[in-house]
């Protein structure tokens, strides 16, 4: 199954597939400000986006992983945070094609740590990620904080 690193000339089915992403995680949709936060992605060279194409070329999924470091393994890792197939491209290998891709790649870059966060009721993404050796973190509890970024006018 065809994976590839995506290019500036995937931007319009790409923002399609993120957007999609993001309806599923009950976003409303934003076709175009996926399309920006995906050019300064891919622009920006701060993330690694691999896409599948199916057989006719369309693209059928992608994965993004973005760097970090961890103090403790005093080592990078990569957080594979978007994992995302076409509703009719799923179970077709597709999904996994992409964790195999984000891994091998990662390992070419000496990258030996991938972390992933999913929904506690997403068992068909659980279901793949602990196929491929996936192991459920048991021993941290992963919290997050969100606040407004604007500067409050007076």
């Amino acid at each position: 199954m065809p994976v590839r690193h995506a290019s500036l000339d995937d931007l319009g089915p790409l923002s399609e597939l993120l957007d999609g992403y993001r309806q599923f995680y009950r976003q409303a949709p934003d076709l175009e400000g996926a399309r920006r936060f995906l050019q300064a992605r891919l622009e920006g060279g701060d993330s690694q986006i691999l896409v599948h194409e199916g057989p006719g070329g369309e693209l059928q999924g992608f994965v993004q992983l973005y760097p970090l470091l961890s103090t403790v393994r005093l080592a990078p890792l990569w957080l594979l945070n978007d994992l995302f197939v076409s509703p009719k491209a799923r179970r077709g290998g597709v999904g996994c094609a992409l964790m195999q891709a984000a891994r091998e790649l990662a390992a070419s870059h000496g990258v030996g740590h991938l972390k992933l966060a999913t929904e506690m009721n997403n068992r068909n993404a659980q279901a793949l990620y602990e196929s491929l050796g996936w192991q459920r973190d048991t021993t941290f509890y992963h919290y997050g904080l969100l606040f407004d970024t604007q500067a409050s006018q007076d």
